[in-house]
């Protein structure tokens, strides 16, 4: 029998991050999150909460720990498309039918229980957390910036009524041939010319975030503003970004486009890959592992393409050519392998179109999901939704 706990002790909590490390110790594709950052979700301070309601759940059989997932009641993101939605993050189960109705039973009565019609997911917080349900591509490591799963799961989501909302394709991007790299140089060289653009000044990323900063928000908002589960950025939000940017994130893996007044019209980030680095570490940084992060962020074979935006004002006007050319020449100077693009929407076609211009390995496909659910009786209708 299968009986569901509702978190809120500090020892379920510790059950609660500590079962997926547990489950996936000998997975070689497995890269946690880092525990400290993780344990922040239960913080009465942590930056989602003003937007944001939440709730935990442990599913247990005979005294063990069986599965868990978390539900989301994400205000700003139910006010931007005006609905009434729940979304699931961090379900992770044995593969076991049972287990899996009781804990979308369990949050799904949650739901309902606030006035909400619908679940979806899986999804964080934000676009900023991970995102989708791995469906394809099993076999490879994952990024640090994504989650992994085993291959069942989506049978067991299923098999509690939820049906696909959206897909995520991942690729592989490798560096083009001599040619191809001219080509790109020269349509770069015409472009930046004719719309009078320059690449900003890399002196230093804290001096490029001190710069560039507020528009860089800006930027992403207008160009996410439409994609799919993306919420405004606020002001904790970006602090806790410029905060990852300065410690994460190389001048070298900096791409900002300006036009012929300064303003940023076009951006491209990506991030050192820490999935090796990260491996078979249950996510707490020892001193061994730190000296792997550091190694892997100074000298990186692979770089994670974080967050690229255009200003929908030169969509049209082929920029993504220059923001190419910029991957092309970072790959060659930095003798990268390749890039790894993480999620991308399968309707996408801007940046999926872009990607083609390389050679590409499109190996991971990741999945969102949604159910309908009847709203409880007695329940609040979505009132400060």
């Amino acid at each position: 029998m299968v009986t569901i706990e509702k978190v809120s002790t500090k020892k379920q909590q510790r059950e609660f991050l500590n079962f997926p490390l547990r489950m996936y110790k000998d997975n070689p594709c497995f890269v946690p999150p880092l525990y400290l950052d993780e344990k922040k979700i239960f913080n009465k301070n942590y930056i989602y909460n003003d937007t944001c309601e939440t709730v935990y759940f442990l599913a247990l059989r005979d005294g063990k720990t069986v599965g868990r997932i978390s539900g989301i009641l994400q205000k700003a993101s139910n006010e931007k498309r005006n609905e009434k939605r729940i979304r699931f993050t961090r379900f992770d189960a044995i593969d076991d039918v049972e287990v899996a109705k009781a804990l979308f039973a369990a949050l799904e009565e949650w739901g309902a229980s606030l006035g909400m019609d619908a679940v979806c997911g899986p999804l964080g917080f934000s676009d900023l957390e991970r995102e989708g349900l791995l469906i394809e591509g099993f076999e490879y490591l994952a990024t640090f910036e994504e989650q992994y799963n085993a291959d069942y799961y989506g049978a067991l989501i299923e098999a509690c009524g939820y049906r696909k909302e959206v897909d995520w394709l991942e690729s592989r991007v490798y560096p083009p041939a001599e040619k191809e790299a001219e080509e790109f140089d020269k349509m770069s060289k015409y472009l930046m010319q004719r719309y009078h653009l320059h690449m900003a000044e890399k002196k230093s990323v804290g001096k490029m975030i001190d710069r560039y900063a507020d528009e860089l928000f800006d930027l992403l908002d207008v160009g996410y503003e439409k994609l799919y589960g993306t919420v405004p950025f606020t002001d904790r939000m970006k602090k806790t970004m410029i905060s990852n940017f300065r410690l994460f994130i190389r001048k070298e893996d900096v791409e900002l486009v300006l036009d012929e007044n300064d303003k940023l019209v076009c951006m491209g980030l990506g991030f050192p890959s820490l999935g090796e680095a990260l491996v078979h570490s249950s996510g707490r940084l020892t001193p061994l592992r730190l000296f792997k992060l550091i190694r892997a962020m100074r000298h990186p074979k692979v770089i994670d393409m974080g967050l690229i935006a255009v200003d929908p004002a030169y969509l049209n006007k082929g920029i993504s050519a220059v923001m190419c050319d910029r991957i092309v020449k970072m790959m060659k100077n930095r003798g990268l392998e390749y890039c790894e693009t993480n999620l991308n929407l399968e309707d996408n076609f801007a940046i999926r179109n872009m990607w083609k211009r390389f050679p590409t390995l499109q190996h991971k496909r990741r999945r969102s999901y949604v159910k309908e659910i009847g709203v409880k009786e007695g329940a609040e209708s979505g009132e400060g939704v």
